[in-house]
């Protein structure tokens, strides 16, 4: 994201840093899912989808996924402190955060998801500690509430399936499906006015040198009411990766906002 807003994607230097980054992210990011499934194995066991994950299912073993977290940890964790000291504080700061979010903290309502989102704010600051691209407040911002958006969607399809009767991960105690709702409809709402907002503002007008960016605001309105569409109305939020990859109208309208981000900002 750093470098699609800075129009940085042309230096060669930032994108081999960039991709650096995000293979060690990845595979720190990897470990703790592992991790997280490790300290749930049992509580998955009893849910209709994730007890097909590995470690719930048996096709891997406990030993082995112990084996894995390890591995992967102290790979991606010494990799980046040789080469690069900023990234590696971004990155250890993710996993403490992120263990103690498996450990405990995912069981606190309100405070489970502020960490989820968290979580994608520190991935732009990983982003920004290999570019040496500073990021603005209105990414940051951006991103925690989106990320707030889509965290709370993943929620509110686990209170339904409490609701059906099956048995679902603690994580939802200090849920209901009304304060679910409203909590979404309200992180719509701040998630549009906050684009438009970014759009509006004088230095970004200035950075950018245009004042048409606010027509991008269409498609992100577009893409908002769709997926609450796909939450509300098809009660199929469980996965919000799986939900942007197989829904051709999100697919869409996110390559159409992609498309008009750049022709704005480059052409008008």
């Amino acid at each position: 994201m750093p470098l699609l807003f800075s129009f940085s994607y042309l230096n060669a230097d930032n994108n081999l840093n960039t991709f650096v980054a995000f293979i060690l992210f990845s595979i720190l990011a990897s470990s703790i899912y592992i991790f997280n499934d490790l300290m749930d194995v049992e509580e998955d066991r009893g849910h209709p989808i994730k007890k097909n994950r590995p470690l719930a299912s048996g096709k891997v073993s406990v030993r082995t996924g112990k084996l894995l977290i390890l591995l992967l940890s102290i790979f991606s964790l010494t990799i980046s402190f040789v080469f690069y000291t900023q990234l590696f504080i971004v990155l250890l700061v993710y996993f403490i955060l992120n263990i103690l979010y498996s450990i405990k903290l995912k069981h606190i309502a309100i405070l489970d998801i502020f960490i989820i989102a968290t979580g994608f704010v520190l991935r732009l600051f990983a982003g920004s500690a290999v570019t040496g691209i500073e990021l603005s407040m209105w990414i940051i911002i951006m991103t925690f509430l989106l990320a707030i958006f889509l965290a709370l969607a993943k929620r509110r399809d686990d209170v339904l399936l409490s609701l059906l009767g099956q048995e679902t991960r603690k994580n939802i105690d200090g849920y209901n499906l009304e304060f679910v709702n409203a909590a979404m409809v309200l992180m719509a709402g701040v998630v549009v006015v906050s684009y438009i907002q970014y759009t509006i503002s004088p230095e970004v007008i200035l950075r950018l040198d245009t004042n048409y960016l606010y027509i991008t605001s269409f498609f992100v309105i577009l893409g908002v009411l769709r997926y609450m569409q796909i939450t509300f109305v098809e009660q199929d939020s469980g996965s919000p990766t799986k939900v942007v990859i197989r829904d051709r109208f999100l697919k869409l309208t996110i390559i159409f906002w992609l498309l008009s981000f750049i022709g704005i900002t480059k052409l008008i």
